[in-house]
């Protein structure tokens, strides 16, 4: 990488996180707890944390770039765009929810190709019906379990990266059953999904009965704050089984609830001065953004060309 690029966006190469990724969920490993991220900008400050990937959630996508629910409303082109915005501005890895494909089989092949030319450590397909809707909602449709199977098939098939983690999701426990979806997420293992993500375990006793029915593959859990799925500490999911505690949309709402707090703040007492104290610093949101290497790599260029740096 270049200087400038090192200055607006990765050192390493996008190539070396599918790996990344994959090397996580292998060996003694921690359980990674994944947070969601809905732009570039949060991705950075999940990785600032320390955080060793983060995964750009779709509902969270839907709800903050165009203010609409997660009914199936976001395109590929839409999704392609922020992940690459997304894999651009950090170096841990990136998985990015990518619906159902949208489409049919040769639409999952270009999702999966440009979803990995951008740059991403895995990609999450789901076995709803279109139009999808998020996880925790009701009136969700399946598609048959064989059409599932079809678009791993055509995902594999479009993956020229081995190591580009493939995640099938199925939300049959809603629709099907309990039983029903131990056996859709068992043929999605055998059909090569590299981990496999029952959505919405509705009580306890579902949390820890699916790592014992599934104890051979990697297996995600998203934790929903308020949905429908009993919230555990990440040790509890890692001592059933689970490689992936992933909390989707957390950072989004508080820092929704935060904004919303700060206006109402605003708009009563108009002054921010009393709010300072919950503020980023200044020089915390500069060091976010890269500002004193960009000035550094300008001050370079302008040195190159003969001119003088800026004061």
């Amino acid at each position: 990488m270049t200087e400038l690029s090192a200055a607006f966006g990765v050192e390493n190469p996008a190539d070396t996180r599918p790996a990344a990724m994959r090397a996580l969920l292998t060996g003694d490993h921690k359980t990674v707890v994944l947070p969601g991220v809905t732009d570039a900008l949060s991705a950075r400050l999940v990785e600032t944390v320390g955080f060793p990937a983060c995964y750009l959630t779709g509902a969270g996508f839907a709800n903050s770039q165009f203010g609409v629910p997660d009914v199936g409303l976001v395109t590929l082109t839409e999704v392609v765009e922020q992940a690459r915005r997304v894999v651009d501005a950090v170096r841990i890895p990136v998985i990015v929810d990518a619906d159902t494909g949208y489409g049919g089989h040769l639409s999952v092949m270009r999702t999966v190709h440009l979803l990995e030319s951008a740059g991403v450590a895995g990609i999450q397909l789901e076995d709803q019906a279109i139009p999808k809707r998020c996880g925790h909602f009701d009136g969700k449709r399946l598609v048959p379990r064989e059409e599932m199977i079809a678009r791993l098939l055509a995902a594999q098939q479009a993956r020229s990266k081995p190591d580009l983690l493939l995640i099938a999701r199925t939300d049959a426990i809603a629709v099907e059953g309990f039983a029903a979806a131990i056996e859709r997420a068992r043929a999605y293992r055998d059909a090569g999904a590299d981990v496999i993500f029952v959505e919405a375990p509705r009580s306890i006793e579902e949390i820890r009965a699916i790592p014992k029915e599934l104890s051979d593959v990697p297996l995600l859990i998203n934790i929903v704050e308020g949905g429908n799925t009993p919230e555990l500490p990440a040790a509890e999911l890692a001592a059933c089984g689970y490689r992936i505690v992933l909390h989707a949309n957390f950072l989004m709402r508080t820092m929704l609830h935060a904004g919303e707090q700060a206006l109402r703040h605003l708009h009563s007492r108009r002054e921010t001065v009393s709010l300072h104290g919950s503020l980023l610093s200044w020089e915390t949101r500069q060091q976010l953004v890269q500002q004193e290497l960009a000035d550094q790599v300008e001050d370079e260029i302008r040195r190159r060309a003969g001119g003088t740096a800026q004061p």
